[in-house]
């Protein structure tokens, strides 16, 4: 298991509100051309909640992301985001809600032109910050994935799996309210992809952000719902099987463009559907 390092000087958030909806589909419907993505589909996440998405490949996964940051529009249906009707936003009014958003891209998307320094900071230089700011909060996030020694290197000089942690470095920078994950691990071996769920668990539970994770690995799903952050031992660890604990961690396993289940991952596991059951096999 790798060992996880705590911010220095930092320290826990406040826990998180419960029943504050950081994002709500209310019967949102898409369909390009003849084919229907999404009819009515219906869910909120609240705030401190992970939800993880689940399907084959077209299921829509990867288009919740989308029409959450408003980069594509429903056919029908009204979305919220951190008490913003996004559906009803002009383009130029997005801009300012998605400065409040991180998003981690599978392919990681960092510029190879710039340094790992300049990538993690591209936001806050942006936004004009202070150079001194700009480089202890880079410091912090590179830290915080484990990766501080890299700040002057090149993306080409990293690793798969080194790029997908500073992507996850310059999401977490702006200290967004809301992260998007699209398959974070895709395309990894299984050590580095377990380092990528760790560090997720650990955004989860030691910031309380709210997050709206696609994956294609049911073991990256499984993680997130067995494991914890430990802040006395920097490190994770499974939680005994058949704990109350809450993770904030539950699921939505999208098919034929519907929702087919919603819930935790207990019910998922012993849910009477024979679909389900070759899904998670």
């Amino acid at each position: 298991m790798t060992t996880i390092l705590q911010n220095p000087g930092a320290s826990s958030p406040d826990p998180a509100l419960p029943g504050e909806h950081v994002v709500e589909f209310e019967n949102v419907s898409i369909a390009f051309g003849e084919n229907a993505v999404l009819e009515n589909v219906s869910f909120s996440l609240e705030r401190g909640e992970t939800k993880v998405l689940l399907g084959v490949a077209g299921s829509g996964k990867t288009l919740i992301l989308k029409l959450t940051l408003g980069l594509v529009r429903p056919d029908s249906g009204r979305i919220f985001v951190l008490g913003e009707e996004v559906t009803a936003m002009k383009e130029e009014d997005l801009f300012s809600l998605r400065r409040r958003i991180g998003m981690v891209f599978q392919e990681s998307a960092l510029f190879d032109s710039l340094t790992v320094d300049e990538n993690v900071a591209f936001r806050l230089m942006e936004e004009h910050s202070e150079p001194e700011e700009i480089h202890r909060r880079v410091l912090e996030a590179l830290t915080f994935v484990e990766l501080a020694h890299t700040v002057n290197m090149f993306p080409a000089e990293l690793s798969g799996g080194m790029r997908r942690r500073v992507a996850i470095a310059r999401a977490i920078i702006t200290h967004p309210e809301l992260l998007l994950y699209d398959s974070p691990t895709g395309g990894l071996d299984p050590v580095t992809s377990n380092t990528i769920i760790e560090l997720l668990i650990k955004q989860r539970d030691f910031y309380k952000t709210s997050a709206l994770l696609v994956t294609h690995r049911l073991q990256d799903a499984f993680t997130m719902a067995s494991h914890v952050f430990d802040p006395q031992t920097n490190r994770m660890k499974r939680i005994d099987p058949g704990s109350d604990r809450n993770l904030h961690t539950n699921f939505i396993i999208l098919k034929d463009a519907h929702i087919l289940f919603e819930g935790t991952a207990e019910q998922m596991v012993h849910a009477d559907s024979e679909y389900i059951r070759d899904f998670l096999s």
